[in-house]
């Protein structure tokens, strides 16, 4: 897990919301991803998808038999479906994701008995660090936004007082 926390830093440094994961096998780390939708412009660049994509090149084969993927958040629908249809062995996360979880938190993929394959999914490992991060990630952009507000509204104001002295002839001092 902290090799995916490394994986989710890189993901803050870049102005993505930090989520990392990684691939693997036979206790070796094959394959890395971190969440890359905004600078990709790409929906299904998250972390796992990048690290799954990663790990099926690095073997040759899109089955990932025997894999684990271990990611800083719990993953949502699409990650855990592409997780299943990869035929990952188990995925272990940190953070819960009480908005989009699907390994227990909103919805339980893991759990469907309809479904044909069943990657196990454990979760809270590392978690009050990965949740951290997250919250740490987002509190300083409501922070940014604030100050960006705050400054706009500055400057909208230094806008009306030399309207209002421009309007005014401008005369004096």
């Amino acid at each position: 897990m902290r090799e995916a926390l490394a994986e989710a830093q890189r993901a803050w440094d870049l102005g993505e919301v930090p989520v990392g994961a990684v691939v693997v096998k036979d206790g070796v780390v094959i394959a890395r991803g971190f969440n890359q939708p905004i600078a990709g412009h790409d929906p299904t660049a998250h972390a796992e998808i990048v690290a799954l994509r990663a790990a099926a090149r690095a073997l040759g084969n899109y089955r990932l038999p025997g894999c684990e993927l271990y990611v800083t958040l719990e993953p949502c629908v699409m990650c855990s479906g592409a997780m299943m249809h990869a035929r990952l062995a188990k995925v272990v996360y940190g953070a819960r994701d009480p908005k989009t979880g699907a390994a227990g938190s909103v919805v339980d993929l893991y759990a469907s008995a309809q479904l044909n394959h069943h990657t196990r999914a454990e979760g809270g490992v590392l978690e009050e660090e990965c949740g951290n991060l997250l919250k740490t990630f987002f509190a300083s952009r409501r922070a940014a936004s604030r100050a960006a507000r705050a400054e706009r509204e500055i400057e909208k104001e230094r806008e009306a007082i030399v309207a209002e002295r421009l309007a005014g002839g401008g005369t004096g001092g």
